[in-house]
């Protein structure tokens, strides 16, 4: 039976926050991937993207990769098929989809004073998250779209998070305020990567009118009743008032918990730890980030 144990003091309004724009702490220089094969994103989700990064204050650069196929010469192929030239017609039709949709972004972040600069590259297929992760390390943030199931963006998503050393935002369509922020909850554990992303969500955790933080207890034997209190006093160091809550996860798994609470609780933003235990363990065992990546209800600010 899954329970929830909620902190009742009210959080204060973050808009008087010592750590507000154009400080030190704002994501000045946030990355958004767009996909170009086969769909390329959505202009929904683009719009999306820059209406987030001018709400939390800093600038957007759009990085579109090409994708290549690499073929082997292969005359037989060539002859029954034109395997070479379905491989440029669709390295052809990729860089159309990023030029169309870069054109797109720089209109619409133009039009709300966050452009940043556009970027088309090129890569092999099975390599664009490995590209986008290298393009991520010299940026706050990145930003990268869910699209289609089986898009491959939740692959760019992991790439980024374990090869770039930088935080990742993934989202779909139409779940991303524009406005204002009015929750976000911050999953703790008390681990390494819950406390990398904790650090790296502050300039957002500052925006927010409400931060609330969530922990599962009894979901192993660490997760006691009182953990997330470090995590709140930290906060408040910051000039965040955050409140606490705690979910009893017996007899659930961490998967089930979350989406109980999420079910629950209004919620803007879910700031989490991504693989704190390996990722092979993950698919095989079953985990949050593994269940949240698979069907997330709402935009996920991940961190390793």
């Amino acid at each position: 039976m899954i329970s929830i144990k909620a902190d009742q003091r009210a959080p204060v309004a973050s808009s008087t926050n010592p750590i507000g724009t154009g400080s030190q702490m704002d994501l000045n220089d946030v990355l958004l991937q767009i996909d170009t094969y086969s769909d390329p994103t959505s202009p929904k989700a683009i719009e999306d993207a820059v209406g987030f990064v001018r709400l939390i204050g800093g600038k957007v650069s759009g990085l579109a990769v090409g994708v290549n196929f690499p073929i082997h010469s292969n005359r037989i192929a060539d002859r029954l098929i034109g395997l070479s030239n379905m491989a440029a017609d669709e390295l052809a039709r990729s860089l159309v989809n990023g030029r169309a949709s870069l054109a797109a972004f720089t209109a619409v972040a133009e039009a709300a004073g966050v452009f940043g600069e556009v970027l088309l590259e090129r890569a092999d297929y099975y390599a664009v998250a490995e590209h986008v992760a290298l393009r991520a390390r010299t940026r706050d943030l990145c930003m990268t779209p869910l699209g289609k199931p089986l898009d491959g963006q939740i692959e760019v998503a992991i790439g980024v998070i374990f090869d770039s050393g930088r935080p990742v935002l993934l989202y779909r369509a139409g779940t991303l305020s524009a406005t204002e922020l009015q929750t976000v909850v911050v999953a703790w554990d008390g681990g390494r990567s819950a406390a990398r992303a904790l650090s790296d969500a502050l300039p957002i955790l500052a925006r927010a009118e409400t931060v609330r933080v969530l922990t599962v207890i009894n979901e192993k034997p660490s997760a006691v009743s009182g953990l997330a209190a470090e995590a709140a006093r930290h906060l408040r160091a910051h000039g965040i008032d955050a409140a606490i809550d705690e979910v009893d996860g017996r007899n659930a798994s961490i998967g089930q918990s979350l989406d109980a609470y999420l079910a629950k609780t209004a919620c803007d933003l879910l700031v989490m730890g991504a693989y704190g235990r390996s990722r092979a363990r993950e698919l095989i065992l079953g985990g949050a980030t593994q269940h949240m990546l698979h069907d997330p209800k709402v935009p996920l600010f991940l961190a390793h």
